[in-house]
């Protein structure tokens, strides 16, 4: 598709809008659901384009998009006041969309279970935020409680931080989850420390600690996105 070509002049079933009413959003690239928001191009590319050359900026990262302010978007070119507050738009429903799935109360009695809750808002975090996840006996989710967040690799925690809204909650146990922002979920040393340190805590509280899961980004190296530290051994 030639970048000048205007999407008007093309043939209806490759327009991103035409597309998506027929064969669903599933069908359709970063760049054309992006074209969609932003509805225009500019004079010689068409806004497919536009939305192509927006990705590649930021290499193809949505997470990395999400964070950008009004500002942050207005230095595109192309991309004025009205589409940036339609991207930022967008953006936030995806987020509050994960916050109702959040309000469902999942069972997590698993990692992937915990990872799937959570994937979403810990992508766009740029510093490691630790949340504590508060269950009831049957392993349901009461609340997601953010705890503390800390630099660009390392957090600082107290127990009475962790176990505080637990006690409150009048949880049963617990799952402690955060993020690594470099994207490789492989625990630090500090991360072994404090997870071992929560776990004794826990058990002086009667309140269990049943995992803690770290989480980061796929590769092509590296199937999984997360990693957690009962699999590895970490809570024997």
């Amino acid at each position: 598709m030639s970048e000048s070509m205007r999407l008007k002049d093309q043939p209806a079933s490759e327009r991103p809008r035409e597309r998506l009413a027929a064969k669903g959003a599933n069908a359709l690239s970063k760049s054309e659901l992006i074209a969609i928001l932003l509805r225009t191009g500019l004079k010689g590319t068409n806004v497919v384009e536009v939305g192509r050359q927006l990705l590649k900026k930021y290499d193809g990262s949505l997470r990395t998009l999400a964070t950008l302010t009004v500002d942050d978007l207005r230095k595109i070119k192309g991309i004025g006041r009205d589409k940036a507050v339609t991207l930022m738009a967008a953006f936030e429903l995806a987020k509050r969309m994960a916050e109702e799935l959040q309000d469902e109360s999942p069972v997590l009695d698993n990692p992937a279970n915990v990872v799937a809750l959570l994937r979403a808002k810990n992508l766009v975090k740029n510093v490691e935020t630790l949340q504590v996840l508060l269950l009831n006996t049957r392993r349901r989710l009461i609340r997601v409680e953010p705890v503390t967040d800390g630099t660009i690799d390392t957090l600082l925690v107290h127990p009475r931080e962790v176990f505080k809204a637990a006690i409150a909650a009048s949880a049963a146990a617990v799952v402690l989850a955060h993020n690594h922002p470099s994207g490789d979920p492989t625990p630090s040393e500090a991360d072994i420390k404090v997870t071992r340190d929560l776990i004794r805590a826990g058990q002086l509280l009667k309140i269990e600690v049943l995992d803690h899961v770290i989480i980061g980004r796929a590769t092509p190296e590296r199937s999984k996105d997360y990693a957690s530290l009962r699999e590895l051994g970490y809570f024997l």
